[in-house]
């Protein structure tokens, strides 16, 4: 009896096994089943009004687009009443778009009454712009703030002037237009240009809204992806004094010259001197050998006869009394 009841126990856990596994395999094949056959988003599409196949949903998933993606961005689509294609939103998916953020900007733009198309719209995105944010600048312009621009009036003084620009995206040149960077340089230079054209430091700070003027009539939007709508100088502070900068240093660097031109001449000086000195030193060694040679000339004379006693002491005389004059001249 005992044995009998073993055999209906493992007969019984062998069945609950077997069951165990093939509900299991039934799991597994179900979840490859809707993994590659997506019911649950092609159900959803239909009754959202989205005609798109079970087969394309198949064929997205070898193609290795993501069909919840696909077809979210188609329902949202059509709900706000665009016409999506589904093999444009997977093309622009494969060529690494940001497909949500696409069609979110083409519902903006459509509600906002923007012309923009999906060609454009992917074209920006893929350009590497948030045309999202693009569509929601055109709708509410951006301030950008200028870094503050230093400037010199024709007077020398310098001012530094910070602006505020505000600018709406232009929706047919964020491809290829330049950003916002282009656009503050730009101001910048208008803002130079006009503040070194005034006369004098006094009639900007009168009239700042001259330099706006004159910054927004030189088309600085130009070639770039903003629209610039108005250009306010927010601060406007006075700097150093470039004019009489410039003069010091003219002025310091005249001296400079100046003290270099007399040193030069002092140094001419100084060689001229030493030369007088060496040629002076050379008479003087040509006096002292001449003197040397007078002894053995009058030796020579008392020997031939032609200098008696009487004349040598004539000369010595002659000779102190020279020295003495010398002696009372330099005193």
């Amino acid at each position: 009896m005992s044995s009998l009841w073993r055999q209906t126990i493992n007969l019984m856990i062998e069945n609950m096994i077997m069951i165990a596994v093939w509900v299991a395999i039934a799991i597994v094949g179900l979840i490859i089943f809707l993994w590659f056959f997506p019911v649950t988003l092609w159900f959803q599409a239909l009754i959202s009004g989205v005609r798109i196949s079970l087969l394309q949903l198949v064929l997205m998933r070898w193609r290795k687009v993501p069909p919840g993606t696909i077809v979210m961005a188609m329902v949202t689509g059509t709900k706000a009443g665009l016409k999506l294609d589904a093999n444009e939103l997977e093309a622009h998916y494969l060529a690494k778009g940001n497909v949500p953020k696409v069609v979110n900007a083409l519902i903006s733009a459509d509600k906002a009454n923007i012309a923009l198309d999906f060609k454009m719209a992917a074209a920006i995105d893929l350009a590497g712009r948030d045309v999202f944010e693009a569509v929601q600048m055109s709708v509410n312009p951006k301030v950008i703030n200028t870094p503050p621009v230093t400037a010199v009036a024709k007077d020398g003084i310098q001012l530094i002037t910070k602006a505020r620009v505000t600018v709406r995206a232009n929706i047919r040149q964020l491809v290829g237009g330049a950003g916002e960077e282009t656009v503050l340089a730009r101001v910048g230079e208008g803002i130079v240009s006009s503040i070194g054209s005034a006369e004098s430091h006094k009639v900007v700070l009168e009239n700042p809204d001259s330099i706006s003027k004159v910054v927004l009539n030189k088309g600085l939007d130009s070639g770039t992806a903003f629209e610039i709508l108005s250009i306010d100088i927010a601060d406007i502070d006075i700097g150093k004094n470039i004019g009489a900068v410039l003069q010091m240093d003219q002025a310091e660097a005249d001296k400079n010259i100046a003290q270099a031109r007399a040193e030069e001449r002092r140094a001419m000086a100084v060689a001229l001197e030493q030369e007088m000195k060496a040629k002076a030193q050379e008479a003087r060694a040509k006096v002292i050998e001449a003197e040397t040679q007078i002894p053995l000339a009058m030796a020579e004379a008392f020997r031939s006869g032609n200098l008696g006693i009487m004349d040598y002491y004539r000369i010595k005389n002659i000779q102190a009394d020279t020295d003495m004059r010398e002696n009372i001249a330099k005193q």
